[in-house]
């Protein structure tokens, strides 16, 4: 937003006749949005930093992963050859004949074991599945644990991945973290704009106290995290309960749906990802025929073999490294021939399945591994602080026994109406498109104008005097 420009010490003095510049017609809107990035700062914070204390642990919990969990994810001793997967897979089985095997990792690196997931074990969670881990080069199970998603959590981040999405209450606690989602990147932007829009002498720290030292400590982290935030936002948006669907339909209605890899012979790549479920390991051909026609393909490791859902179902192999570069291609092979029957290659997604994909991944901080994961650890350290300041400031705002002294009301009567009607109409599509942005906004609206109504009534009411005898 453009501001009149000031005059400072350093400047050349104008002559008295100059005249003063004129406000933009943008300069209205700074009290509107000062308004909402208080109010908003003051309500949302609380379920901020819940999130950011959470997605500072899940960030740490890739590398504490590996070192909890050493023994069965490595091997004792790198061999000479790997094992075929097929004898593996029969090692797992025998220590671990419960439920089915819904998939296969072959080992990706020397020094790693192979995964044999089943579903449909006593005790573990119906949507999470039980690794085996096996070495590739002695067959010996050297462990199983319980995983979920397709990045392969173990129990310690899976336990702080869920702790981070819903507080471990399910559906409901997923409300929290879309709440907090919603409202980061506006809350981001107004600091953007409030921060440009002050004179450049008053944003400094050095040199300064009190309320102004904090502000100035606010803003400045604010505006070089700001970025990095807005990313989160909308990113973290995009699998949420109900701005996630409305983004989902909306790319699907653009023919930008995630394809995925047709599990029938023949068939054509789906409009939307499909899951096959349990199998019984061997079907047909077999598992070392499979992961051959796959490589055959240029699948390169990591891959994970899912076995056919049901008779007229074929094997999918697919990539599975989310790092950069990225591999995601897939291929289908037909259990009775051993055959590739469809492929799917990454570089063919649609260009809005591509970003949501990397977008995901970097929000996770798989994409670009351990300097991702510390990046998301600074952003979310520079947000606990900000929401810390932010609270001093409140504080620092008052006088004498007042605490927080709240921003005025009635700023929205200074904007415009050519610039007031199209950022209400711009707030209400995204209010409707983001329902945790929009409810909450109109809730505050209505209750806003309601006390403004009664204070205003207040004022207006003449004090009675004393009562006639």
């Amino acid at each position: 937003m453009s501001t009149a420009p000031s005059t400072t010490k350093d400047e050349v003095p104008q002559p008295a006749a100059a005249p003063a510049p004129s406000p933009s017609r943008w300069a209205p809107l700074r009290p509107l949005i000062l308004r909402l990035h208080f109010y908003a700062g003051v309500l949302v914070a609380p379920f901020l930093l819940i999130a950011a204390v959470t997605g500072f642990l899940y960030a740490g919990a890739f590398q504490a992963e590996k070192l909890v969990y050493a023994h069965e994810m490595t091997v004792a001793k790198v061999g000479d050859t790997k094992l075929p997967i097929s004898e593996q897979v029969t090692a797992a089985r025998k220590a671990h004949p419960e439920g089915t095997v819904s998939a296969v990792r072959p080992s990706p690196e020397s020094d790693a074991t192979t995964r044999v997931m089943l579903s449909g074990v006593k005790g573990v969670n119906p949507d999470h599945t039980l690794a085996v881990f096996v070495d590739p080069y002695t067959a010996k199970v050297r462990g199983a644990l319980e995983q979920y998603g397709s990045t392969g959590a173990l129990p310690l981040r899976t336990w702080i991945d869920e702790l981070h999405r819903d507080l471990h209450l399910g559906d409901t606690g997923r409300l929290y973290s879309e709440f907090a989602a919603s409202w980061l990147w506006v809350i981001a932007g107004g600091g953007l704009v409030l921060w440009f829009s002050r004179r450049r002498a008053l944003r400094k720290v050095r040199g300064t106290s009190g309320r102004r030292r904090t502000l100035g400590l606010h803003g400045t982290v604010g505006v070089w995290a700001a970025a990095g935030f807005i990313f989160l936002s909308a990113t973290g948006l995009t699998w949420s309960t109900y701005a996630g669907a409305n983004i989902d339909e909306l790319r699907t209605s653009l023919g930008q749906a995630t394809p995925s890899v047709s599990a029938t012979a023949g068939g054509e790549h789906a409009g939307h990802g499909s899951s096959a479920s349990a199998g019984a390991g061997e079907h047909g051909v077999g598992l070392d025929k499979v992961l051959a026609a796959a490589r055959a393909k240029g699948l390169s490791d990591p891959v994970e073999i899912v076995p056919p859902a049901d008779a007229n179902s074929a094997y999918v192999v697919k990539q599975v490294q989310r790092s950069w570069p990225e591999k995601q291609d897939s291929v289908a092979v037909d259990p009775a021939t051993g055959k590739v029957t469809d492929e799917l290659r990454f570089a063919d997604y649609p260009l809005l399945a591509k970003l949501t994909r990397w977008g995901i991944d970097l929000h996770t901080g798989v994409l670009f591994g351990l300097v991702n994961q510390i990046a998301l650890m600074a952003l979310a350290l520079a947000l606990i602080l900000l929401i810390v300041w932010g609270y001093r400031m409140w504080w620092q705002r008052g006088r004498g026994s007042a605490f927080g002294r709240p921003i005025p009301r009635g700023a929205w009567q200074q904007v415009p109406p050519q610039i007031l009607v199209p950022a209400v109409a711009v707030i209400a599509v995204l209010g409707y498109f983001v329902p945790l942005l929009g409810i909450p906004l109109a809730a505050f609206i209505v209750v806003d104008v309601v006390l403004g109504e009664i204070a205003h009534r207040r004022r207006r009411t003449p004090e009675s005097g004393p009562a006639v005898p």
